[in-house]
């Protein structure tokens, strides 16, 4: 797949989404029923009436709790392109197996074929397999040249070298996304342990109290309003 396909793909897709959109927004202004009244224009949180005036300031803590799951949703995301790779360095070691399926199908109904006939379509069916594989991992015919110009060149030993190269990928994409995941996981322990995913404040004075940098008998640390800052 080219870049101008994708890039066609793209713009099909936005095109596609903001005329369903567009369309849909003025499909529903005629067909909706519109009566407004004094008790569907007031202001309701949950379905349920409002205590107090709505011009309060939210507590912060509910802003860095979005943030959070904001920016660990997101590198979620991530988990994505890997698992493809992952799945395809994984189907490069069966590519033997799918070529012998195919060499079958492909001599289904003739008979008398030599083994030699049956080693040599097994080989073409090979080749175009390993090619079509590594392609959609991102190798172009070049750097695929390059891969299976180290391998042995008999035909019956280059299956096996070719899935030795795809279980070093799959094993380095393995090994990529634990790095990546103990990124995550020491992000989250920072902010765990500076005391920001405690909804309740009660709990850091407790954690203050109880460290052993704080003096014996030293009073609690007064907390600040949220409002006062």
């Amino acid at each position: 797949m080219t870049p101008t396909t994708i890039a066609a793909y793209l713009a099909l897709f936005t095109g596609v989404g903001f005329v369903f959109l567009l369309a849909n927004l003025v499909l529903g202004r005629f067909l909706r029923p519109f009566a407004p009244n004094q008790e569907k224009l007031e202001i309701y949180e949950c379905g349920e009436p409002t205590i107090g005036s709505s011009f309060v300031q939210f507590d912060l803590r509910f802003y860095v709790v979005a943030l959070l799951f904001i920016i660990f949703d997101v590198e979620v995301a991530f988990f994505f392109p890997w698992a493809s790779v992952f799945g395809k360095a994984a189907q490069v070691q069966g590519l033997e197996s799918a070529a012998d399926a195919r060499t079958a199908q492909d001599l289904a109904g003739r008979d008398n074929v030599s083994p030699t006939e049956r080693e040599r379509l097994k080989a073409e069916n090979y080749a175009q397999l390993a090619e079509s594989k590594f392609a959609e991992l991102g190798v172009p015919s070049r750097g695929l040249e390059g891969i299976l110009s180290e391998v042995p060149a008999n035909p019956r030993e280059r299956p096996a070298a070719v899935a030795d190269v795809g279980r070093r990928v799959a094993l380095f994409s393995f090994y990529d996304i634990l790095v990546f995941f103990a990124v995550l996981m020491v992000g989250f322990f920072y902010v765990w342990k500076r005391g920001d995913l405690d909804w309740v404040r009660a709990v850091s004075r407790e954690r203050s109290v109880m460290s052993p940098r704080a003096p014996p008998g030293a009073p609690p640390p007064v907390e600040e309003p949220v409002l006062a800052r």
